[in-house]
C-alpha cells in the first residue's frame, strides 16, 4: 500500500456560483485532485459535465482533474477530455469490453488510464488488466448521484483489491468513491486504499479547506 494519502474533492458537490472561490479552498487545504464525474444519462440515471467545464475547472484550478467517465462508449470522449485538461481518464469495466485497448488509447493521449468498478461488478473483472492500470476504482456507492451512504461490504472488497494489485506487481493508485467522510475513511486506508473522492463531505463542511485536512489526518492517525 502506498503510504501516500491523497484527497481529491468531487465537483458533483461543489457550489458553481462559487467555483473559483471553493477550488481554491481545497487547494489551500492540501487537496491532491479534483474528481469530476462525467455522467451520461445512459449509464447511470443522471447528467452532469462535458469537455467546456473540464476546460473551464483546468483554467481555474492547478489541480490534477481525475475525471470519470460514467458513459456509455467511453471511447468517444477520449480525445475531446485530454485537450481539455483531464490528467486521468477513468473507464468503467462494465462500459467498456475492449478494456485493454482503451487503456492503451488514454495513455497514448497523454492521460493516466484508470478502471472503476460497481459495487455489484466482480474484480475479475480488472485481473487480466490489473498490470495495465494507472489506478483502479472501487465504487462504494452505486453511481450517479452524491450524497449516498457508504456500502460497508465494499471493505472486503478494497481488500482484495488491494491483493489483486499486489499480486500483479502493478504500482496502480486503489481509490475509493460514495460516501467518504471522517467515519469510513480510516477504514478504507486501512483496507488499502489510498485515494479518496469526497464530495459533500468536503464541499458541505463550513471550512472545506479544514476538511480536507482532517480527512488526511484520520489516515494518518491509523498509518
Amino acid at each position: 500500500m502506498s503510504a501516500v494519502v491523497r484527497i481529491a474533492p468531487s465537483l458533483l458537490s461543489v457550489d458553481f456560483a462559487r467555483l473559483t472561490d471553493q477550488l481554491a479552498m481545497i487547494e489551500a487545504g492540501g487537496a491532491d485532485w479534483l474528481h469530476v464525474d462525467v455522467m451520461d444519462g445512459c449509464f447511470v440515471p443522471n447528467l452532469t459535465y462535458g469537455a467546456k467545464v473540464i476546460e473551464t475547472c483546468a483554467r481555474v484550478s492547478k489541480l490534477p482533474l481525475d475525471v470519470h467517465l460514467m458513459v456509455v462508449e467511453p471511447e468517444k470522449y477520449f480525445d475531446s477530455f485530454a485537450s481539455a485538461g483531464a490528467s486521468i481518464l477513468t473507464i468503467h469495466a462494465e462500459a467498456a469490453p475492449h478494456l485493454q485497448r482503451q487503456l492503451v488509447r488514454i495513455r497514448e493521449l497523454g492521460c493516466k488510464a484508470g478502471v472503476a468498478l460497481n459495487p455489484s461488478t466482480s474484480l475479475e473483472m480488472v485481473r487480466e488488466v490489473a498490470a495495465d492500470l494507472d489506478l483502479l476504482l472501487v465504487m462504494t456507492v452505486n453511481p450517479g448521484f452524491g450524497g449516498q451512504s457508504f456500502i460497508h461490504a465494499s471493505l472486503d472488497k478494497i481488500r482484495r483489491a488491494r491483493a489483486l494489485l499486489n499480486a500483479a506487481g502493478s504500482r496502480a493508485l486503489l481509490e475509493v468513491d460514495g460516501g467518504i467522510a471522517r467515519g469510513t475513511i480510516a477504514d478504507c486506508w486501512r483496507a488499502g486504499a489510498d485515494t479518496f473522492v469526497a464530495g459533500n463531505a468536503v464541499f458541505g463542511a463550513s471550512d472545506p479547506a479544514a476538511e480536507v485536512r482532517a480527512l488526511r489526518a484520520l489516515c494518518a492517525e491509523t498509518a
